[in-house]
């Protein structure tokens, strides 16, 4: 039992479990009666993705000096109470049963998830 991170809309793996969605806003021109089926996301957890004001920065991000100020400002949202309560949450639960978090970006490396998954760690999540 892990956390698996995820591209959210790809084929789901076995054993992924339930897939949470950690981004701002839901998949264009998908019903929310689709998410699921369509893979989605299970359940929406927009607390755990970068502010509006945040993404902007985020596509953005060309350079390397770009990204680390994008995952400065990231860590720092999440250093918030809600967002550090869900954090340890996700931590705690991972412990116990498989589910996965993600995003649409297709690249891990300059998406959010990656922070996410480094900060999932720090809380003392089981990672996949």
């Amino acid at each position: 039992m892990a956390i698996r991170v995820v591209q959210l809309g790809t084929p789901r793996g076995r054993g992924e479990g339930l897939r949470l969605g950690t981004v701002r806003r839901p998949p264009r021109g998908v019903r929310k009666t689709e998410y699921a089926s369509r893979n989605f996301y299970d359940v929406w957890l927009p607390e755990l993705a970068p502010s509006e004001e945040l993404v902007k920065v985020a596509l953005l991000a060309g350079e390397a000096r770009a990204w680390q100020a994008f995952v400065k400002r990231y860590r720092d949202e999440m250093k918030r109470p809600p967002a550090t309560r869900l954090l340890g949450l996700l931590a705690a639960l991972s412990q116990h049963t498989a589910f996965s978090v993600g995003c649409y970006c297709a690249n891990e490396a300059r998406c959010h998830r990656s922070v996410l998954k480094a900060l999932l760690g720090e809380h003392g999540a089981r990672l996949e």
